[in-house]
């Protein structure tokens, strides 16, 4: 029994799907962790952000500097440095070196956010006390320090995790890639539910249970989500050795291109920072409702941007290393088309839609989040097409480019960010339009460099095209507008299968507008999604 359940899971990890079918897959897992993850919210805010709001705030302040260590030195640095060279070795047929690099990075990077771990867990108070936290309470900064501390093995764990998914996503392997952040989710539900409640084990109580429960929730999400990634490696013949290859080329080609990227990863999170700063000098329950807004607005972003930025990616380093200009060109271009194409309506309908959107992770509605969602609108656009911009410059291993663009545009952000809250007092919104006015300079300045560097990347087709979107988009506004006036949120609605239909009922008719107006505009993207859903419908007639 064993051995035919290792086959089957080695057939299952070892599938390899195409760009399209990958994009399916990494959306749809993502829509599935993003729906857990609405529901984690929901449980969290019922639990706390009314009643006690001061916890909540200290568990959303906790995250702050173990995510900072995370992405600093892992994240998106390794995949978009670590793939494109991963894959030149496998493309030669140098296996030896391919397991090589991994193994190098996989203990590389596990000893150094091992280190960072520990230094967390040392030197919670001050971190709390001076740089993320430094307005809350003597008793709400005592829990958000507890919860720091416990939540600092997330690096360590996270580190090892991300390298064995990049090598699984480095060969088109997306199944349990796709699976880890819902495995995550689940872990953080399973810890709200249950040991909030307290645990107790043969008599024996172990813990009286709190908030601090969802704090070991997280770190239970975290060891799930590193089994799973065990088990997507299952079938890549990985030679794992307890060693680092300081001489291996490829990982020195890796650690060259490493801090350009870390530290763009690292300035993108100081603005995370300061921004957690300044609202914890805000009222109780703002730290939560921002970091709940954000959210939100990420949402989308995962959904869209980076789920088909991710599928594409493995396509456009091997047209870059093969040195297909033009098949790198169009695919691209391909890609920020399919991008514009559904980030522009969706962003359109959750400006309409916030409301609807919000009562479902706070039964009820909170009109301060949703406040700060309709600020981050524009954001959600631009960082969409962000994700598939870079790794243009990604695959052609330039990473100092979007390094420097993001250092203006965070530096612009947090500039912004002190102006907004503390000069004209604007609180929390501030905080959000300088993320979006930060969001609409990156892009554009990335996509200036692009079209420079990629010749007829902008060609007349795209901008026809993008006008066709734009026209369906605003006819998608006004319909999405006409429907909320019609069916409102309304005070009665405090639960989600009330709130559900409506949402779905006004959802529908703004697609379908965003459809019909693309059919008549003629637009490829809706043809094709049109011709696509009509043989699917009526395959057997």
């Amino acid at each position: 029994m064993s051995n035919r359940f290792q086959r089957v899971t080695e057939k299952f990890a070892s599938t390899k799907l195409s760009i399209k079918l990958a994009a399916l897959v990494l959306s749809s897992s993502t829509l599935i962790s993003a729906l857990l993850g609405l529901f984690r919210d929901r449980l969290l805010n019922g639990y706390y952000l009314d009643t006690y709001p001061t916890g909540i705030d200290a568990y959303t302040v906790a995250f702050t500097i173990p995510d900072f260590m995370f992405f600093i030195l892992v994240s998106g640095a390794l995949s978009v440095t670590f793939i494109p060279v991963f894959n030149q070795r496998l493309a030669a047929g140098n296996k030896k070196s391919a397991w090589e690099l991994s193994s190098s990075l996989l203990n590389l990077l596990a000893l150094v956010t091992l280190v960072a771990s520990v230094l967390i867990i040392i030197f919670a108070e001050p971190l709390v006390r001076y740089v993320v936290g430094p307005g809350l309470d003597e008793a709400t900064r005592a829990l958000a320090v507890s919860m720091m501390r416990v939540i600092a093995v997330n690096p360590f764990l996270f580190a090892i995790s991300t390298v064995l998914s990049s090598m699984q996503q480095a060969v088109g392997r997306f199944v349990f890639y796709a699976l880890a952040p819902a495995i995550y989710n689940i872990g953080i539900i399973i810890g709200t539910v249950f040991f909030t409640g307290g645990i107790n084990i043969f008599g024996w109580q172990v813990f009286d249970g709190g908030i601090m429960g969802v704090a070991l929730g997280v770190v239970l999400g975290s060891m799930m989500q590193f089994i799973i990634s065990m088990v997507g490696i299952i079938g890549m013949g990985f030679d794992y050795k307890f060693k680092i290859f300081w001489k291996n080329m490829g990982l020195r080609a890796v650690l060259k291109l490493l801090p350009a990227r870390s530290l763009d990863q690292g300035i993108d999170y100081v603005n995370g920072v300061v921004e957690m700063n300044l609202a914890s000098h805000m009222a109780s329950g703002t730290v939560r409702a921002y970091q709940q807004a954000l959210t939100l607005h990420m949402m989308p972003i995962n959904l869209i941007g980076v789920a088909i930025s991710t599928a594409f990616f493995p396509k456009l380093t091997e047209s870059v290393g093969e040195g297909k200009e033009q098949e790198f060109v169009k695919d691209l271009r391909t890609a920020l088309r399919m991008i514009i194409w559904i980030a522009l309506p969706i962003s359109v309908m959750f400006y309409f839609m916030r409301g609807y959107i919000v009562n479902f992770i706070k039964n009820g509605g909170n009109a301060l989040i949703a406040g700060i969602l309709g600020a981050l609108i524009i954001s959600i656009f631009c960082r969409s097409i962000f994700h598939i911009a870079s790794r243009g410059f990604y695959a052609q291993q330039d990473t100092k480019t979007p390094f420097k663009v993001s250092i203006f545009a965070i530096g612009l952000n947090i500039l912004l960010a002190i102006v907004f809250t503390l000069y004209f007092k604007m609180d929390a919104y501030g905080l959000a339009y300088a993320q979006s006015i930060g969001a609409v300079v990156e892009i554009a300045i990335l996509l200036f460099i692009l079209s420079r560097r990629t010749k007829k990347l902008f060609n007349p087709g795209f901008l026809a095209a993008m006008f066709k979107m734009i026209i369906s988009a605003a006819t998608t506004g006004v319909i999405t507008y006409l429907a909320v006036r019609v069916w409102p949120l309304e005070a009665s609605d405090q639960s989600f299968f009330a709130t559900f239909p409506k949402f779905v009922l006004i959802g529908c008719l703004g697609v379908l507008a965003y459809l019909a107006a693309g059919f008549f505009l003629r637009l490829d993207e809706t043809k094709s999604s049109i011709d696509w859903m009509t043989k699917k419908l009526f395959r057997k007639v």
